[in-house]
């Protein structure tokens, strides 16, 4: 039996068992919240004091609520400079989670890259809204896309010459009205860096703005650029949006809400100190789990989002299953 196999098959069975015994699938890590980044959709950006929970004390939590993906965000999780230890204490060889680190990528060096990679990094989420420098202005960091170009050549050209197999990155893109136009290219870009997209849909309860919500008249465009997309999965495959996942995202943008959020169940945020908030949208300070859920997820009405981590979690079991197996295994 293989390493890759034993793995596999140990994120299978976290998985089930997780949707049988509603633990979460996706538990995000906030490390920090401070960020080097002040982006237009987000009320982070700057650095703050914060107190910060050791990476033995993440590690512990992780394996108390056994998450299926372990995603260490922030802010900006980069800023931390003992993150390859947070990760090492995440990590179990060969088995369960799935670790991924969320980044605006201004500071993911190839050096940095590697060194996350060793200590156990299994893939990075790296933040992109448009497909060239109009990046750089919405993130507030110049010269931010030429980088993360940079970046994604470097890594590409090792795997054309054999070095490495897998570059474990995805792009994650927030749809919004000022940058769905753009949706094609961003997928153009991927399948030319050889990474894999994913797609996220924009809301308004970081900042209240709602001119990044898409209108009536820019939903029927969405839609056909929905149906261009899903052509193109069939064939480039490297885009792990689902089906599923974009008819909610329309729904969601029709109706400006999206019911029934399952959260304190399928997923939940641990703020850098360690206590617990229901996501990165609204922060609390619950001691545990089952404090977050009896006092927040059992009343909870709020319906304001459907972030790619909610929709991707809340998904019924044949679409976990289906979607799983078409975007993330082939």
């Amino acid at each position: 039996m293989t390493e890759s196999f034993t793995r596999t098959l140990s994120l299978a069975k976290r998985g089930m068992a997780n949707y049988l015994k509603k633990r979460p699938f996706s538990v995000s890590f906030e490390v920090t919240h401070s960020c080097n980044a002040r982006c237009k959709h987000c009320h982070l950006g700057g650095m703050v004091k914060e107190d910060l929970a050791s990476p033995q004390e993440l590690g512990r939590i992780c394996r108390e609520v056994r998450p299926l993906i372990a995603q260490i965000s922030g802010g900006e999780p980069l800023l931390r400079k003992d993150l390859e230890e947070i990760v090492e204490a995440f990590r179990v060889p060969n088995r369960a989670p799935f670790i991924v680190i969320t980044t605006n990528a201004s500071l993911l060096s190839k050096k940095r890259y590697d060194s996350l990679r060793r200590a156990g990094v299994d893939e990075f989420s790296v933040s992109l809204d448009y497909p060239d420098e109009r990046h750089d202005e919405f993130r507030g960091i110049p010269g931010l896309f030429g980088r993360i170009r940079s970046l994604m050549e470097e890594i590409r050209s090792e795997k054309d010459k054999g070095i490495t197999k897998d570059k474990g990155i995805t792009l994650c893109c927030v749809i919004q009205s000022d940058n769905f136009r753009s949706l094609i290219q961003m997928a153009e870009l991927a399948s030319d860096w050889d990474v894999k997209l994913n797609l996220s849909a924009y809301n308004s309860l970081r900042t209240h703005d709602m001119d990044y919500m898409l209108s009536e008249e820019e939903l029927e465009e969405f839609r056909e650029i929905v149906e261009q997309l899903l052509d193109r999965q069939k064939k480039a495959k490297n885009i792990r949006t689902s089906a599923y996942v974009y008819k909610n995202t329309i729904d969601f943008f029709k109706n400006q809400s999206f019911p029934n959020c399952r959260t304190g169940e399928r997923f939940f945020n641990v703020n850098p100190n360690g206590t617990f908030s229901p996501c990165g949208l609204i922060i609390t300070d619950y001691k545990t789990p089952k404090e977050l859920y009896e006092k927040f997820s059992k009343v909870n009405t709020c319906s304001y989002c459907y972030t790619s981590i909610r929709a991707n979690c809340e998904k019924p079991l044949k679409h976990l299953i289906t979607d799983t197996i078409k975007t993330h295994l082939q």
